[in-house]
């Protein structure tokens, strides 16, 4: 199964997301485990299979990106953390790992 981890700033404002983000993996059978961590609890949660940033953590890409070269790093982008599109946030969640991103 494969685990997602959404960070943020406080580990606050993706809660929201990560319930929406389940609800849409529910719809579409998919079995996942998300979560949602402060920035300095992201170790704490390995292993995981991709690592995605509240935009407000986009500075962070890079660095977390280098410190753990084996999985995909991304921020989320800007719309769809607002609209709290959990579908849209899973979509490219799955995409990144099937490519390896």
């Amino acid at each position: 199964m494969k685990k997602i981890l959404l960070a943020c700033a406080g580990g606050f404002s993706t809660s929201m997301l990560v319930e929406r983000m389940k609800d849409a993996a529910r719809a579409k059978g998919i079995e996942v485990i998300i979560d949602a961590v402060a920035e300095s609890d992201i170790a704490d949660q390995a292993p995981f299979d991709i690592i995605m940033l509240g935009p407000q953590m986009g500075h962070a890409e890079g660095d977390l990106a280098a410190e753990y070269p084996s999985i995909p790093v991304t921020t989320i982008e800007m719309m769809a953390y607002g609209m709290m599109d959990g579908d849209k946030v899973l979509e490219t969640a799955i995409e990144l790992m099937e490519k390896g991103a």
